[in-house]
Formats: structure tokens, C-alpha cells, sequence
């Protein structure tokens, strides 16, 4: 445990935004499991891909992961989506 009061409170702070992050990427991980499994169909897919890239979005928004990653990721399930076509 720190000693010194900033320290102190630097460790309150990292967990406050542990649990905020950690809540946001399971957000993302639930809005993706629908895209991998790959159980749906054409419209269903298109209305995952969108739901998923809005929360990939928020995350950016909010700092959680980076702008470069979030594109990447929705890049990637935009090719599964047009895969199915």
C-alpha cells in the first residue's frame, strides 16, 4: 500500500478506470460474439456489424481502446459481412 497521499489516491483513480475499461470491453466482446459465430443471416449481420462498430465507437470516445484499433476491428467485420453476400 503507498505512503504518500497522491500515491494514495493515484491507486483510487486506476481502479475506478480498471472497472469502467474492463466494463466497456465486455460491452464490445457481447456486441461481437454474434459476428464470429456467424449464425445469422444477411440482415441480421448487417444490423450486428452496425450495433458493433457504434460500440467500438463509444469505447474510442471514452478512451478505451485506440481510434487505429477500433478502425481495424470494424474493417475486419465489414469483411465478414461482405463475405457473406
Amino acid at each position: 500500500m503507498p505512503n504518500i497521499k497522491s500515491a494514495e489516491k493515484r491507486v483510487r483513480q486506476s481502479e475506478k478506470s480498471r472497472e469502467k475499461n474492463r466494463s466497456v470491453k465486455s460491452k464490445i466482446n457481447t456486441a461481437r460474439r454474434p459476428i464470429i459465430e456467424g449464425s445469422l443471416d444477411k440482415e441480421a449481420m448487417k444490423k450486428a456489424v452496425s450495433d458493433y462498430a457504434s460500440t467500438l465507437d463509444k469505447a474510442v470516445k471514452q478512451g478505451v481502446i485506440k481510434k487505429n484499433t477500433a478502425d481495424r476491428r470494424k474493417s475486419r467485420a465489414a469483411k465478414r459481412l461482405a463475405a457473406m453476400k
